[in-house]
């Protein structure tokens, strides 16, 4: 954008620093001591998933014997490696009172369990903090226009936190989703509406230190 093509440490200071100069982008807090090994295994863990699902897969098309073998061998490994992380994460959640009060609070709500709770601790320390619209956008469940001129684009949404994966299991969150559904919305744009809506309530949960069975639903 600049027109600057050379690369160096002193140039990318200086563009970075006429960026900020220029956008003003809102500072935002460094994770702290304790912060940095919760978030740091809540990565290996996403990291080990993927891995474990990706060797699934392989085991499902490999037709050697031999080959299959030392695919099973890897599966037990990254399930052994999972089961660790997740009592390290555990162990890391409940050392901290706070944490311990937030895990508490987001798992009254049905769908909620350790891995997304724990996730929303390490990865989304901004909830309870900001508005439904600003906690929407940031996780990536808020729709954006996407207009030109004459054209009008489709709202979709993009970037942001990574989405939250319980709202088919909780029945509420799932009645709404039906009836979006039977309202005519496509199956992706129904099931964002969902995460959006779950977000808001546990936003509002957290804000209030309300568990969810006290927790006046948002419309």
């Amino acid at each position: 954008a600049t027109g600057r093509l050379a690369k160096t440490d002193r140039i990318d200071a200086c563009v970075i620093a006429r960026f900020a100069e220029a956008v003003k982008p809102a500072i935002r807090k460094v994770a702290d001591a304790q912060s940095r090994p919760l978030s740091e295994c809540i990565a290996r863990r996403r990291q080990l998933g993927t891995m474990l699902t990706a060797e699934k897969n392989r085991l499902s098309r490999t037709e050697d014997l031999g080959l299959g073998k030392t695919v099973k061998t890897h599966i037990k490994w990254l399930k052994r490696a999972l089961a660790g992380l997740d009592a390290r994460l555990k162990e890391l959640v409940h050392e901290n009172p706070l944490w311990r009060v937030k895990e508490a609070l987001l798992q009254s709500v049905p769908g909620i369990g350790d891995v997304v709770s724990r996730t929303l601790i390490a990865e989304l320390p901004e909830l309870g903090k900001l508005s439904r619209r600003q906690i929407a956008s940031l996780v990536g469940v808020a729709p954006l226009n996407r207009h030109s001129g004459t054209m009008r684009g489709r709202r979709s949404v993009r970037g942001g936190r990574p989405t939250l994966v319980a709202s088919h299991k909780n029945s509420l969150i799932r009645c709404f989703y039906e009836r979006l559904r039977e309202a005519g919305k496509k199956p992706t744009v129904a099931l964002v509406a969902c995460m959006r809506k779950l977000l808001t309530i546990l936003n509002a949960m957290v804000r209030s230190g309300q568990p969810w069975r006290t927790q006046a639903v948002p419309a």
